[in-house]
């Protein structure tokens, strides 16, 4: 069967193929504003012309991995390594409460603990105290066990992160480690027991790293669309040089390919799932000044304001450039309005903003 040359038949096709999403990533002039329109379309049928607020505390930059790519590596000892306290992290998902936020993402470099396992409990009954226990929480602490994930769901969490970064089992092999702590299929294993144990599962990889083509990144939205994810973060790779990958940087593909990829993306995704939630994540900022408001147009729903302590900042670098390192978190707030009315959407003050499809999903399986 021959693929179709029009761009409006490729996007009345569903589902689409491998072919038909390359043919979408290499969309160029009036074409790329037709994809770009045909997902904020789908955008505002099916999840609203909303934007949902994340407020986004880096806990720790602490962290046992050592993948290539990111600047606060075990390896890396040109980082100063912190632990926020108990009571700087409630402080700041009180600010979120107080902002109306109706979610907080607790984010850090991954450890595997008993200590911490408990610790991070304990947060989560304290943050149900917070705002009468209105405020959903998201985790992001990396490849935990089954026990760990069913621990932290019966203490209050309810999403949960765990970027993929590539679907591609070779390209994973350049970007990690070859060693045990590094293991594709045991990522796939956590993506797999966080989705059985009721989470809202995200995932997400980058976008224009070395060796990667347009169809690593047509099979990456096919890995997602299979697994049936509820919510999505993925954003441009942006190099950072106390990292092996790095010397790799001639490979680099150019920053606007690598902007214009992202865009396309999150467009091709949002066509593709239809009722997931997906982040314009800070890294299209850190390229380009609106990138996140491009994001937003072209079909993603979630910002996360940064609302980490300022002196804690500039310490979270997994990559070179990152914005708004020297705002204070109620500065952070106040821009966020501002891009989300500039990118025509409101903000989704005082609720959760949980993922249509999770509650679509939930609802099938009688949970």
């Amino acid at each position: 069967m021959t693929a179709p040359t029009d761009l409006s038949d490729v996007l009345a096709t569903d589902p689409f193929s491998r072919d038909d999403i390359v043919r979408l990533l290499r969309a160029e002039g009036d074409e790329r504003l037709r994809l770009f329109r045909h997902a904020a379309a789908i955008k505002e049928q099916h999840v609203g012309k909303v934007t949902w607020l994340r407020g986004l505390i880096e806990s720790s930059n602490v962290c046992e991995k050592d993948c290539l790519y990111c600047g606060i590596r075990a390896g890396n000892r040109n980082v100063t390594r912190y632990r926020m306290q108990d009571d700087e992290i409630l402080e700041a998902v009180r600010f979120a409460s107080e902002q109306g936020y109706g979610s907080v993402v607790l984010q850090s470099g991954e450890i595997r603990h008993a200590a911490f396992t408990a610790r991070v409990s304990r947060l989560l009954d304290a943050i149900a105290g917070i705002g009468d226990g209105a405020m959903r929480v998201t985790l992001s602490f990396g490849e935990q066990d089954e026990k760990t994930f069913r621990e932290w769901y019966e203490h209050g969490a309810r999403r949960y992160l765990l970027r993929i970064e590539t679907s591609n089992r070779a390209l994973y092999a350049r970007l990690h480690p070859n060693d045990a702590l590094h293991d594709y299929d045991a990522r796939l294993r956590c993506l797999a027991l966080l989705r059985e144990t009721g989470y809202q599962v995200g995932t997400g990889v980058m976008i224009g790293f070395p060796f990667q083509t347009d169809e690593d990144l047509a099979d990456d939205l096919l890995f997602m669309q299979r697994i049936d994810v509820d919510m999505v973060g993925m954003g441009p790779y942006i190099e950072h040089p106390d990292t092996p990958l790095y010397a790799h940087r001639e490979a680099l593909a150019p920053v606007a390919h690598r902007i214009d990829r992202t865009l396309k993306m999150v467009a091709i995704l949002r066509s593709m799932m239809k009722n997931i939630n997906i982040a314009a994540v800070t890294a299209l900022q850190a390229l380009d000044p609106v990138g996140r408001e491009k994001a937003l147009a072209a079909g993603a729903n979630v910002i996360m304001p940064n609302i980490t302590p300022e002196r804690y900042r500039n310490a979270y670098t997994l990559y070179t450039g990152k914005p708004c390192t020297d705002e204070k978190p109620e500065e952070c707030a106040t821009c966020m309005d501002l891009r989300i009315a500039m990118a025509g959407d409101t903000v989704g003050y005082g609720a959760h903003g949980d993922s249509v499809h999770w509650t679509a999903r939930m609802a099938k399986e009688g949970r």
